[in-house]
């Protein structure tokens, strides 16, 4: 992996990608998203995760973050596999999920075999964290992931999208309290 995908400064402020296996439009179901909102509002809470910026698309998840404790890579690597382990499951007992079979499968055919156990894989691998250096670099992610919404035909304005800290920057009260930049 190229060091330039690696979160090399603990006290950095990082665009990170979190991306479903197969790009599977999960958060398509407001059920799922709404297990990374409480995720990502436990990390807060718990874990020191700060939070200037984020979108939940439908099979992805952006965020501009820093970690209070300078643990970033551990607050996401312990998020993902909590939220994981949560979804996998929801999608197992949810009795309306018409997908579940053909996205257990998925997740099953990405993960691997431990001691004759199939362990699923819902995220894909990396990250793809990017130290964000300069307040331009700032704008430029968050604008990004404000405007990710609009240009997937969604909305009309980035405050309209309930997943995303453009209805914070707005001045609206969102779905995850954050940090301004």
């Amino acid at each position: 992996m190229s060091r330039n995908y690696k979160i090399l400064n603990p006290e950095g402020i990082y665009f990170i990608t979190s991306t479903v296996v197969g790009w599977v439009d999960v958060f398509s179901r407001e059920i799922y998203r709404i297990i990374l909102v409480d995720s990502l509002k436990y990390c807060q809470k718990e874990k020191g995760l700060i939070i200037y910026g984020f979108v939940i698309m439908s099979n992805h998840i952006h965020l501009i973050v820093k970690a209070k404790n300078n643990n970033l890579a551990d607050v996401i690597r312990d998020f993902k596999k909590f939220t994981a382990g949560k979804i996998i499951k929801e999608i197992s007992v949810n009795p309306k999920e018409s997908r579940k079979k053909w996205m257990l499968n998925l997740f099953s055919f990405a993960g691997k075999t431990n001691n004759n156990n199939k362990i699923f894989q819902f995220w894909q691998q990396h990250n793809h964290p990017v130290e964000l250096f300069s307040n331009k670099a700032i704008d430029i992610n968050l604008n990004y992931i404000h405007e990710n919404p609009v240009r997937n035909g969604l909305v009309e304005k980035p405050e309209d999208y309930i997943y995303s800290s453009a209805r914070n920057y707005a001045g609206y009260k969102g779905v995850i309290d954050i940090e301004k930049l």
